[in-house]
């Protein structure tokens, strides 16, 4: 049996082992401060140590900079010190796997040779912007025997409601003409109710759900882990690095002004 650690702190943070509810943590002030304490707890809670532990799945965005980065090197820094294999994912694209999940318990999910369903993948990245991917139905062309990726029909990227919405719209009608039946764009994760008056000129707009993959507890670890490692075998060099789609807010600091006549020191820190 493999043991694998998800550690994510791309909206708070979540921590767990998968197959068990995990840690969840929302406010923004205090998640990275608890993270430590919880990913030790997640791990004794289901009865194993550290040295158990076969792989570590950790989100990799797109996030905002802090946050993210906390999550991810303790994530190497774990792997590092137990031999685990390391698995970077990125928060977006396992939403549209989830999205059919949720849909099919709902009883919407539709027959996919005549209906599909598109997800438009969201994180909130502040600044009045959001993260997103259009992603297709990871059913459409899939085999039946394990699960698939999801393919991107506009590829992870920044930027406002608005510009977002045109930007489907017009992938939207192109992806129109390669298919047959009706089309539904759900628009799922963490910004979408923000922006749900907005995000409602998508054409087609289906569901708009604030949530995300990794708020549906045990299941939504499973599908995250899932994903991660299909996600290795068709690149099993990937870096585990983080995304962040934005320059930091930190800077360099300017040199310091020269004082009588004297050459200006390089600030190195």
């Amino acid at each position: 049996m493999t043991h694998t650690l998800v550690i994510d702190t791309s909206f708070g943070s979540t921590v767990g082992v998968a197959g068990h509810e995990p840690i969840v943590e929302t406010d923004s002030r205090t998640h990275v401060e608890k993270l430590q304490g919880n990913i030790a707890r997640a791990v004794t809670d289901v009865g194993l140590t550290p040295s158990d532990l076969d792989e570590i799945v950790v989100g990799v965005g797109p996030a905002p900079f802090t946050g993210l980065r906390a999550g991810i090197v303790a994530a190497k820094a774990l792997a590092f010190a137990t031999g685990a294999k390391l698995l970077g994912q990125n928060v977006l694209e396992p939403q549209a796997q989830w999205n059919l999940i949720r849909r099919s318990k709902d009883g919407t999910l539709g027959d996919p040779r005549t209906f599909h369903v598109l997800t438009l993948a969201v994180n909130d990245a502040r600044r009045k912007q959001l993260y997103f991917e259009l992603c297709s139905s990871p059913v459409e062309g899939a085999g039946t025997d394990r699960p698939s990726l999801a393919t991107p029909l506009i590829a992870m990227d920044i930027d406002y409601p608005a510009s977002i919405v045109e930007r489907v719209n017009e992938a939207v009608r192109a992806y129109r003409q390669t298919i047959e039946g009706d089309v539904a764009v759900d628009v799922i994760g963490h910004g979408a109710e923000k922006y749900a008056a907005v995000l409602g000129g998508i054409e087609s707009v289906g569901d708009i759900t604030d949530s995300s993959v990794l708020d549906q507890g045990a299941q939504g670890l499973g599908i995250f882990a899932t994903e991660a490692a299909l996600n290795a075998e068709r690149t099993s060099d990937a870096p585990v690095e983080p995304l962040y789609l934005r320059r930091p807010d930190a800077e360099v600091p300017a040199p310091l002004k020269h004082v009588l006549g004297h050459e200006g020191a390089e600030r190195t820190a």
